[in-house]
């Protein structure tokens, strides 16, 4: 069986992050959707709301499992035989950062890393600037599922 881990903090989880998991899901037996958890990081949604996010808008994919990571994601690949981590690029600049991390996770643990790039419609989205706008008032029905944007909603009147 090969398992693949897609790393990320989803907060909150986009349109994007469902694009590549989902492909990721068509490539992989089992895909393991591994929520880092830092609590010097500064998050609109902690992490049981993320992870119930992310249970709720990948529930149609069978193969996919939501579970969460503190510390170094190559021992959390090493403790629940994933193969591969797969990363979504959306520009050449997340490619510089992204090589060196691989790099250095190939050194720790034999586990590769993979680069999907990220469909174009949504190379340009992060979840910091869905955040953003959602604070401003704008509009990101068009961003994120709809689960999501009831969260961001309901986060932000309260």
């Amino acid at each position: 069986m090969t398992r693949a881990a897609c790393p990320g903090s989803f907060d909150p989880v986009t349109l994007g992050h469902v694009d590549i998991i989902s492909r990721t899901a068509r490539l992989f037996d089992e895909v393991v959707v591994a929520v880092g958890v830092n609590d010097s990081k500064r998050v609109m949604f902690n992490t049981e709301e993320r992870v119930g996010l992310l249970e709720g808008v990948l529930a149609d994919l069978p193969n996919v499992r939501v579970m969460t990571f503190s510390g170094l994601l190559v021992d959390f690949c090493t403790a629940h035989d994933v193969s591969a981590i797969v990363k979504g690029l959306r520009a050449v600049s997340d490619f510089d950062y992204e090589l060196q991390m691989a790099q250095m996770n190939s050194t720790l643990a034999h586990v590769d890393t993979l680069f999907m790039p990220t469909s174009p419609a949504y190379s340009y989205l992060a979840s910091s600037l869905v955040k953003e706008v959602a604070r401003h008032g704008g509009d990101v029905s068009e961003h994120v599922p709809p689960l999501v944007l009831a969260a961001l909603k309901e986060k932000l009147a309260s």
